[in-house]
């Protein structure tokens, strides 16, 4: 097992942010790595990242402004060659259908759960690592 995992977290709002970090701790569950946390506040920021290369999974907010998670997750899956698994936080239930337009691999509602939070976390984490492996 590598020793850290990389997840991208892109909201506008700083709490937002906070509550992913705050709902992971140092690992989602004790069979995946340690994370480490990239924070992006624009949708530029997380595609210059992604360029960079090394993350393992994206958090992006479907309520972020001006760019919604919903439509920087479309464009991730279309423009980024083996782009990461995304994790979406979604304003209602209702809009799950919306997180499946995007091509996200899991969605949770907010405000974040951590427990519902961690597990789709670790969940995503799982797969990427042993794709990668």
């Amino acid at each position: 097992m590598q020793s850290t995992a990389t997840v991208l977290v892109y909201s506008d709002n700083a709490n937002t942010r906070e509550q992913v970090r705050l709902a992971t701790g140092r690992r989602p569950a004790a069979d995946v790595p340690r994370v480490e946390f990239i924070e992006c506040a624009t949708q530029a920021a997380v595609l210059k990242e992604l360029e960079r290369g090394g993350v393992d999974v994206c958090v992006l907010d479907g309520e972020a402004v001006p760019a919604g998670g919903m439509g920087v997750c479309r464009q991730i899956k279309d423009e980024v060659f083996q782009a990461p698994p995304v994790l979406l936080l979604i304003g209602r239930p209702q809009d799950a259908w919306l997180a499946t337009w995007s091509r996200a691999e899991a969605a949770v509602t907010l405000p974040v759960d951590p427990v519902e939070f961690a597990d789709s976390l670790a969940a995503l984490l799982r797969s990427r690592l042993a794709a990668t492996a």
